[in-house]
């Protein structure tokens, strides 16, 4: 089989917060980026294992982790807990995991939010985010 007709897996964008995770998931084809979910951190629930079950169901292949930096570019404390999820979720799965720039990206999701009319709560922002993100890379990948 060609290798352009061949089916690739899906990208998962993740946007890591300290107490929400925004959650989205490309199209089959790799075009387009939809928001699935926002995970609550400490509800019970470990992340890795919630990420465990997105990884079969959508058959994952590639992680995409914002990463939070000031906007000079250098590391911040969101950095660190972003850097430490990608080094396990390439370990726990063997997927090969990007880092990407997130400055802007929630100021961004909530700026989109609020230009709509219905109210939308601070998981809507995390989801939006994680959406950009994952756009952003689609859209970096050669041959786009």
């Amino acid at each position: 089989m060609a290798e352009s007709n061949k089916k690739k897996g899906r990208v998962l964008a993740i946007d890591p917060g300290a107490k929400r995770v925004g959650l989205a998931v490309s199209d089959p084809l790799g075009m387009t980026g939809q928001g699935i979910e926002t995970f609550e951190m400490g509800k019970g629930k470990d992340l890795l294992d919630h990420l465990g079950e997105l990884v079969e169901r959508y058959k994952i292949e590639k992680v995409v982790v914002g990463l939070p930096l000031s906007m000079q570019g250098k590391d911040i404390e969101g950095s660190v807990r972003s850097r430490a999820l990608a080094a396990r979720i390439g370990e726990r799965f063997g997927l090969e995991v990007v880092l990407m720039d997130e400055r802007l990206t929630s100021l961004e999701a909530e700026r989109v939010l609020r230009s709509g009319d219905r109210r939308f709560e601070r998981g809507d922002i995390d989801r939006l985010s994680a959406v950009l993100l994952l756009q952003s890379h689609l859209d970096e990948r050669p041959g786009r």
